[in-house]
């Protein structure tokens, strides 16, 4: 397993990061779980990414219970705030100071550790003034509750401008939380730009575009029973506008690029993300133990410029480039 800087502080993490949306405390049953987060140790990762939001607030309490007993000083632990989670009243939303407070002590507390290597804003609150949700950043830094600071899905003006009250506040603010994929590459012409020239980095989800870049969806054919597309309680939304036929026959057109290289098209696509020297990190998850076996082994995949090349010209205008797609919410969710 290889380490990359998380942006420009001193501190590595595994350039795979296993995390837990849409599985620990949902999909997948306590035990199950627990044995993906052994699977994904034995594998070398440890780095782990969660969000109070993940089955409002189970997930953290899964990681934090399979951890248990592991040396803490060996572990990156990443958590989130910004969604709505408990009884999701009025403040249990956002990024004020009062939910930033409360939710970094419920986070620590279901994760069972004093502190967390990096706590991220899980998406711009447009409805919080920036200095106010800065400052609270920046006295979790100061109690020794979060040491590092990043966020999740916020454009490069506001990447740009969190980064300047953080050197104001002389806090670490080192990393961006994006999608980003062979299909949805959305963060390319502005946020990676922004993110490197303010020395951060990405840690990047879906990596395999919501299992689509498995090639086990076929055009023309129905989904898989039990695949992510045919659950509506866990992301099958999201997925659909990967789900037709032009986007699928050309996801097919890779597996002899895959096959060139002796990986899975699973694995292209984890080492594919990876290619981004701006990347610090590709998050995968897991229903089974045995997935973070293989996803792993697209660490330090190096995929020569003629394959890279190759990749584009199979997938061609079915990928989703257009910046403004990267925005901030308009109110807060309820």
């Amino acid at each position: 397993m290889k380490y990359r800087y998380l942006g420009n502080s001193g501190l590595k993490i595994t350039e795979i990061t296993y995390g837990n949306w849409l599985t620990h405390g949902s999909q997948v049953e306590n035990e199950t779980a627990k044995k993906c987060v052994r699977a994904a140790l034995d594998a070398g990762i440890t780095s782990f990414d969660t969000a109070d939001v993940y089955a409002n607030t189970a997930a953290e309490s899964v990681l934090g219970e399979a951890l248990a007993g592991e040396r803490r000083e060996s572990l990156e632990i990443f958590t989130k705030v910004y969604w709505p989670v408990g009884p999701k009243g009025p403040n249990d939303t956002g990024l004020s100071r009062k939910h930033i407070m409360e939710s970094i002590n419920g986070s620590l507390k279901r994760l069972g550790t004093d502190y967390v290597d990096l706590y991220q804003a899980h998406r711009y609150d447009v409805e919080t003034p920036l200095e106010e949700t800065m400052t609270a950043f920046a006295d979790i830094v100061r109690q020794g509750k979060a040491l590092y600071i990043g966020v999740s899905e916020w454009t490069a003006e506001q990447i740009h401008a969190g980064a300047a009250l953080a050197r104001e506040l002389k806090i670490p603010f080192v990393s961006n939380q994006p999608q980003y994929s062979m299909l949805w590459r959305v963060i390319e012409d502005k946020v990676v730009p922004a993110s490197r020239e303010e020395g951060m980095s990405q840690i990047v989800w879906s990596p395999v575009a919501q299992g689509v870049l498995t090639g086990k969806y076929l055009p023309g054919q129905a989904a898989p029973a039990g695949s992510r597309a045919t659950d509506t309680k866990g992301g099958a939304g999201m997925i659909s506008r990967f789900m037709n036929d032009d986007v699928l026959t050309r996801v097919q057109k890779l597996k002899p690029v895959a096959d060139e290289l002796d990986l899975t098209m699973a694995q292209l696509a984890v080492a594919w993300v990876l290619q981004n020297d701006n990347l610090a990190a590709a998050i995968i998850g897991a229903s089974r133990p045995e997935q973070i076996a293989e996803n792993v082994k697209a660490s330090g995949v190096v995929i020569p410029a003629e394959l890279m090349a190759r990749i584009d010209e199979a997938l061609g205008d079915v990928v989703e480039r257009d910046p403004s797609l990267t925005r901030a919410l308009e109110t807060r969710p309820a």
